[in-house]
């Protein structure tokens, strides 16, 4: 499988102070703060994912409530934070080249990605980001990637951030499932198995995320 088109990792907890530690514990690897989503009442803090080595647009998304903003994990649907008692891995983001026209495939196999919508944020250096991406049922895990285009915006995975290796990343799905043909035509080459994500990272220490 080629990671060329893997935007981002999402690790989702319903405190972000709490997820960004135990990414740290995980890995020995602290992430840098992000930013504020204002409209899913949600923040931020990335770090930079590597590739044999080499760094490209990848990059791991730690998320939470906006505590700073005074929302609770109870306000926040998003990656089914709501749910959460921990923090845990909870989807990934794939950046293809025509969003538009994968959504429509998608559509055609039988999965609906959902609709598209425009969203932003505000880095700490006052940056503001634009990006346009897939949302069905607050993107918690169901087993298909959310899409992104980040349009003109800087992409957050080339900024000066700490970094993990992405030393593995597998995927399954039902071979029967409409979502084993997605995950195919999204090129992905998934594993037949329950649905999940599987990845391994290598910081400090060696970890391996899963949703399962």
């Amino acid at each position: 499988m080629t990671l060329d088109h893997l935007d981002h990792l999402v690790f989702a907890g319903p405190s972000l102070v709490d997820a960004v530690d135990e990414i740290e514990r995980l890995t020995g690897v602290r992430a840098a703060a992000g930013g504020r989503h204002t409209t899913t009442g949600t923040a931020n803090a990335l770090i930079a994912l590597t590739v044999g080595g080499e760094t490209g647009r990848r990059y791991l998304e730690i998320i939470g409530p906006d505590a700073d903003a005074g929302r609770t994990a109870s306000d926040i649907p998003t990656f089914g934070i709501r749910d959460l008692d921990a923090p845990r891995l909870a989807g990934f983001a794939l950046r293809p080249d025509d969003l538009d026209a994968t959504v429509a495939r998608l559509r055609e196999l039988g999965v609906d990605p959902g609709d598209v919508e425009p969203l932003g944020r505000r880095r700490p250096d006052g940056v503001e980001l634009a990006w346009r991406l897939t949302r069905q049922a607050g993107n918690a895990w169901n087993g298909l990637p959310f899409l992104i285009d980040w349009l003109d915006s800087p992409h957050p995975g080339l900024g000066d951030l700490p970094r993990l290796e992405l030393e593995s990343f597998r995927v399954t799905a039902p071979a029967e499932d409409p979502l084993f043909a997605a995950l195919t035509a999204l090129g992905l080459e998934p594993g037949v198995g329950a649905s999940s994500l599987r990845v391994e990272l290598g910081g400090t220490r060696h970890t391996v995320l899963a949703t399962e």
